[in-house]
């Protein structure tokens, strides 16, 4: 609650979803802006935490999404081996001037997303390897052949079973392809949650505590 200047800080970096993306830099807040804010996770866990906006025509990560009509579902293909987008860019950009501008504990850098912002997690501690102590991916996926490229990072990985929007699939393959490339990882899926396990994400017990217990 009382920033000191002199002391080293964690650093949450937070990527929204596809749903808060504009240039008002108040949307990005919807979705765990209040838990962060919370005075009991301030005073427990004192962190600077960044919620960064991603315009509105662009995307955290370098995938094709279309929501198919038809099948009532999300389809994406996610882009390997390619460009980072605008927003991606300006991401890691923006993170390097906070690490250039505030003392941070080089040793306690976490970052986080959910839906679009999952699919960034996972592609920014890619294109970023060995800068992040923890990551938490909330109903996003990537390309698992990116996995090799993750284990110096610890994952919790959250997804609702009744997900049409991104495929539990996703996290899941990600789950396993990182555990078979030697990653720490906590999987959980929420059998009764749709494009909104992230209420539950933020609620489990062990949330906070198991991110700021990791680092470097």
């Amino acid at each position: 609650l009382h920033f000191d200047k002199n002391k080293k800080y964690p650093i949450v970096f937070f990527l929204h979803g596809a749903g808060e993306r504009g240039n008002d830099n108040e949307k990005q807040l919807v979705h765990g802006g209040a838990i962060f804010l919370a005075d009991s996770i301030r005073e427990k866990y004192p962190a600077i935490i960044v919620f960064p906006q991603c315009a509105a025509n662009s995307f955290w990560a370098n995938v094709d999404f279309h929501f198919d009509t038809i099948t009532r579902k999300g389809v994406i293909f996610f882009k390997k081996d390619s460009e980072p987008t605008v927003a991606m860019k300006l991401a890691i950009a923006l993170f390097k001037n906070v690490e250039s501008t505030y003392r941070l504990d080089k040793n306690k850098l976490y970052i986080g997303g959910l839906s679009m912002g999952g699919m960034g997690t996972f592609e920014m501690v890619k294109r970023m390897p060995g800068t992040f102590a923890a990551a938490f991916a909330i109903c996003g996926g990537a390309d698992t052949s990116t996995a090799k490229q993750l284990t110096e990072t610890a994952w919790w990985i959250f997804h609702g079973l009744k997900d049409n929007v991104v495929d539990p699939i996703f996290s899941q393959n990600m789950a396993t392809a990182l555990k078979e490339n030697g990653a720490e990882v906590r999987l959980t899926l929420k059998p009764e949650d749709g494009h909104d396990s992230w209420d539950d994400a933020f609620k489990e017990p062990e949330f906070f505590s198991w991110l700021f217990a990791h680092h470097k």
